[in-house]
């Protein structure tokens, strides 16, 4: 092995400039894959976490309500017509039970159970929709990190206090310990003390939102003791389709999980995996090219030389490994390079990019995209190297 390398970087450094251009261009394709490939995944974590930072990884709640319909006796031909069945606000049954079995779940990491209705909110004059949330504080921090999002005063929920998005706060024009007085309907009402604001950054939310604790809000949904929901969070956020097929197949609930929930963000998702992984494999195929035709010159120029190689002892198959070697160093050396100028491209980005998210490089990124490009050199070696291992020596010495 070491004749055929030394034999290999001879003729590599014997054409210097066939060699400098082919690293350039392997280390241009390597960077581009490199750069690419941790833009997408950076830009699919912030997606993720801006999507998954206001929601539960999968909710559970009672099962919809439908319309029970008589069969008709054997022999007569039935025509339904029927109208879907309201959805009233209803708890879960035996939902602690639920709640238990939920927390020995494996790869459950966090049940949070609520309750969640509709109701108004007043003050003076002014009137808004709001949806009352009412929570386990100490749970629900485990699902929603909605300490992290608190703009104003602290995060209590109890004794009266109250939580409220930013939104609603300039709509109904309150601060820090104003009272806002709760309408759930049927004479349910409570003035409660605004004693945070929080900023979501999703203005749906952040115009409706009111937490509360678990019982005053149970009292004003007319819920005692009850939930309706019933959110998770789980270890693997890409297998929650299956944790959330698990719940459903256990309790009997409905159970949704986010991918579920949000199948435009996994379409879009999907879309940009499949967009990186065309552009590597194009990159990739460039590279493999552009190996496999400065190895093939190299053939043609050295017939001679390898001609007298092969008159002075050196087997079909050291020749074979000469170009083999010479594949593998030209895809190592330049992807090494590659890799560099790719993370220099993405540290440029974090820098002085325009800082919309950050860009990680994954630790398997560099090391994959190398292997990648040494092996895509030592595959395009193959041929040339195979020619240059069938030449007969006497017709190659003729030239």
């Amino acid at each position: 092995m070491w004749i055929e390398s030394t034999i290999a970087m001879r003729f590599l450094r014997q054409g210097r400039a066939q060699t400098l251009l082919i690293l350039v261009g392997i280390a241009v394709g390597v960077a581009v894959i490199v750069f690419v490939t941790a833009l997408i995944a950076g830009l699919q974590d912030n997606l993720i976490d801006r999507t998954l930072g206001t929601q539960a990884h999968v909710r559970v709640e009672a099962p919809r309500e439908v319309n029970l319909v008589a069969g008709a006796p054997a022999g007569v031909v039935q025509l339904v017509l029927e109208d879907p069945r309201p959805q009233a606000l209803r708890p879960i049954d035996n939902w602690l039970q639920v709640r238990d079995v939920l927390d020995r779940l494996p790869g459950v990491a966090a049940v949070s159970p609520l309750v969640s209705g509709p109701a108004f909110g007043r003050r003076g004059e002014a009137v808004q929709s709001v949806a009352l949330v009412g929570v386990d504080l100490e749970r629900y921090l485990r699902v929603i990190p909605l300490d992290e999002n608190m703009v104003e005063g602290r995060l209590e929920v109890g004794s009266g206090n109250a939580v409220i998005g930013r939104q609603l706060a300039e709509d109904l024009g309150l601060r820090l310990g104003g009272k806002l007085r709760l309408d759930a309907g049927d004479g349910r009402e409570a003035i409660v003390n605004v004693a945070g604001i929080f900023e979501l950054g999703v203005r749906e939310l952040d115009a409706r939102y009111v937490y509360l604790d678990l019982k005053q809000a149970q009292s004003l949904l007319a819920l005692p003791g009850g939930v309706t929901v019933i959110d998770m969070t789980v270890e693997d956020l890409f297998g929650a389709d299956r944790i959330a097929a698990r719940v459903r197949g256990l309790t009997g609930l409905k159970a949704e999980s986010w991918m579920e929930s949000n199948a435009q963000l996994m379409n879009a998702l999907s879309s940009q995996s499949i967009s990186t992984r065309m552009i590597s494999f194009f990159v990739a195929i460039s590279v493999a090219l552009g190996i496999a035709s400065v190895l093939a010159v190299s053939v043609a120029q050295r017939t001679r030389e390898i001609g007298i190689l092969r008159a002075m002892g050196t087997r079909r198959g050291q020749m074979l490994l000469v170009f083999l070697v010479q594949g593998a160093v030209l895809g190592l050396v330049g992807s090494a390079l590659g890799a560099l100028a790719g993370w220099g491209l993405v540290a440029m980005f974090n820098t002085f990019g325009p800082g919309l998210f950050f860009i990680p490089v994954p630790r398997a990124l560099v090391p994959a995209a190398m292997a990648l490009a040494t092996l895509a050199g030592i595959g395009a070696a193959l041929t040339p190297a195979w020619r240059a291992s069938r030449l007969d020596p006497v017709e190659a010495i003729r030239g």
